[in-house]
């Protein structure tokens, strides 16, 4: 199973719908996806219409596991309405695991060795990482085989991008060999100066990661949100969903 992991610590920039579009595009592609819900804020589980607060089991669970009570990560595991589709739902309790365990040692790996737990069951697994550098966004990067770094095309959000650079190059040496980073332009409108000039510029500054297409502003987003389902299920030939299903096929190429 390849880990593709969604990232930035900056909010609002478009990861849970990358998660989820992303996710959309491989099962209509015929492929098995995990999603992780890694932000205690559960944005991606409440999106998919489950109520975090009310769930029996998280993945806050399998942090909390012991060698003497370890935990099955698949009680966890919540079918979804989305073809070959799986969750692994986010907890609020998630947000206290930085206080709770600190740096002590192997916390990093915790994500990773989970995953193993579920050989075979899954092609591709799709962690949603919370904004914050901590327990949880490190073990979002240490199991991916490709980072994928939604940026939204203004200009607060390319200073965020520059911090998120900054710390994946701090975090290298625990990172998985030849691990692809891809930049992806979110949000776009090319009728805005401010959001071409931004395009233009991350494509200038982080040409080595930059993926060469853009997500564009589309109003069917907000509609695939209202319903629970990734774009290309509520219109297939919208931009949204053309723009996901290459930017899909690009991960594929690459990290599959």
């Amino acid at each position: 199973m390849k880990v593709w992991t969604v990232v930035n610590q900056k909010g609002g920039v478009g990861k849970t719908t990358s998660t989820i579009s992303i996710a959309g595009s491989l099962s209509a592609q015929g492929y098995k996806v995990l999603l992780l819900d890694l932000d205690p804020h559960a944005s991606l589980t409440y999106y998919l219409g489950f109520d975090a607060e009310n769930l029996t089991s998280s993945l806050y669970d399998v942090f909390c596991q012991t060698p003497s009570e370890p935990f099955d990560i698949k009680q966890a595991l919540q079918a979804t309405k989305i073809k070959n589709v799986g969750l692994l739902p986010s907890h609020i309790a998630l947000s206290t695991l930085d206080k709770r365990f600190g740096t002590a040692p192997g916390k990093g790996l915790v994500i990773k060795k989970a995953l193993e737990q579920l050989g075979s069951q899954f092609d591709i697994a799709i962690i949603d990482c919370p904004p914050v550098l901590g327990v949880l966004m490190v073990n979002g990067l240490v199991a991916a085989n490709a980072i994928v770094v939604p940026t939204q095309t203004e200009y607060l959000a390319l200073r965020g991008l520059d911090r998120m650079l900054q710390t994946l190059e701090q975090l290298k040496p625990t990172l998985q060999d030849e691990v692809l980073t891809l930049v992806v332009a979110t949000l776009f409108d090319r009728r805005v100066n401010a959001c071409l000039a931004s395009y233009t510029k991350m494509r200038d500054n982080y040409k080595a990661h930059m993926w060469r297409g853009y997500i564009p502003v589309d109003t069917k987003f907000r509609d695939a949100s209202q319903q629970g389902l990734p774009i290309n299920m509520i219109v297939k030939d919208s931009r949204g969903a053309f723009a996901y299903d290459k930017l899909t096929n690009e991960l594929l190429k690459y990290a599959a």
